[in-house]
């Protein structure tokens, strides 16, 4: 059986966004597994930091840092570039600002929000990976060697809370998979990561308020969340694999990385992939998912071939 982490004992990462949610949990895992992580978050949230070293082998360091402030994010790098002698090993880009908006908003369509919408979804999210991968780059680049990941999501491939939040996701996996292109003969992965559901906070929050027919349908299919730590594993893994470069832009979801690596989310349960038919049917009609066994998936080829209308 695989441990439950590799070790990262020497690595330096930077994890953005890393306050609460998916962030958090990466966070932790990579700081758990021996790697100095310095994690990233709009406001003060140094007791974060105290959190994780109380639970990990490794360093955490607390960076405040709007990711929508490029001069902000030109002194985290500067900062680490210092501290760590021009050593970066991982990047996960993970900040995003539009959580809050998604839930704001649901049920409206694109013409019914506002239009800030497209800022709050891709100005932190889209645009700052790019920013903060071009500036991982410059470290990574010389040094022969690095990974960068995008945190992402299905919504990425098909329709998923609005119109901006999808056209981001699928714009972070175009983007993981060309850099992938520019960066390979450099010895540099970049790749796209898709949780499965977590929950996090702010999903928390929205499931506690009083039920209508779309919390009540999103709480059935959060039932079987993921726990943030479970993406915290994957990139964990990720950041060891020695033949890293062979998934060096490609999507990869974390419940499949589970299976390859060996690794299991919370209480040794080991989550479905959305690409496994017995999970999907289990949306509609989970009465009858139990008949299917999980071995069934849906081609990648098809998948990619059924996202696209001509």
């Amino acid at each position: 059986m695989t441990s439950e982490l590799p070790s990262l004992t020497g690595k330096v990462c930077i994890v953005t966004g890393a306050s609460r949610g998916i962030g958090k949990g990466i966070a932790l895992m990579l700081a758990k597994a021996g790697a100095t992580v310095y994690i990233t978050g709009q406001f003060d949230f140094s007791g974060n930091c105290l959190m994780i070293g109380q639970e990990s082998a490794g360093q955490c360091i607390p960076v405040q840092c709007d990711h929508g402030n490029d001069e902000e994010v030109q002194k985290l790098f500067d900062q680490v570039n210092k501290e760590q002698n021009g050593r970066l090993d991982v990047l996960v880009n993970n900040a995003y600002s539009g959580v809050k908006a998604i839930f704001d908003n649901v049920g409206k369509p694109f013409y019914e929000q506002p239009t800030s919408m497209w800022d709050q979804m891709n100005n932190v999210g889209l645009r700052s990976n790019y920013i903060a991968a071009w500036h991982a780059a410059k470290v990574m680049v010389p040094a022969k060697q690095g990974l960068i990941v995008n945190v992402s999501s299905p919504g990425g491939l098909r329709y998923l809370f609005n119109v901006a939040y999808g056209v981001g996701k699928a714009a972070n996996d175009r983007m993981a998979a060309d850099m992938a292109v520019e960066l390979k003969k450099q010895n540099v992965a970049c790749v796209s990561l898709w949780p499965g559901a977590v929950m996090t906070e702010h999903v928390n929050d929205f499931l506690s308020q009083p039920q209508d027919e779309i919390s009540s349908k999103a709480a059935a299919i959060l039932k079987d969340a993921e726990d943030r730590t479970f993406s915290g594993k994957a990139v964990a893994w990720l950041a060891a694999d020695a033949d890293i470069m062979k998934k060096s832009g490609r999507i990869l979801l974390t419940a499949e990385l589970g299976r390859e690596y060996g690794f299991k989310d919370v209480g040794g349960v080991q989550p479905l992939s959305f690409r496994q038919v017995k999970k999907l049917v289990s949306f509609e009609y989970p009465s009858v998912s139990w008949m299917i066994p999980e071995f069934v998936y849906v081609p990648r080829w098809l998948m990619a071939a059924s996202s696209h209308k001509f």
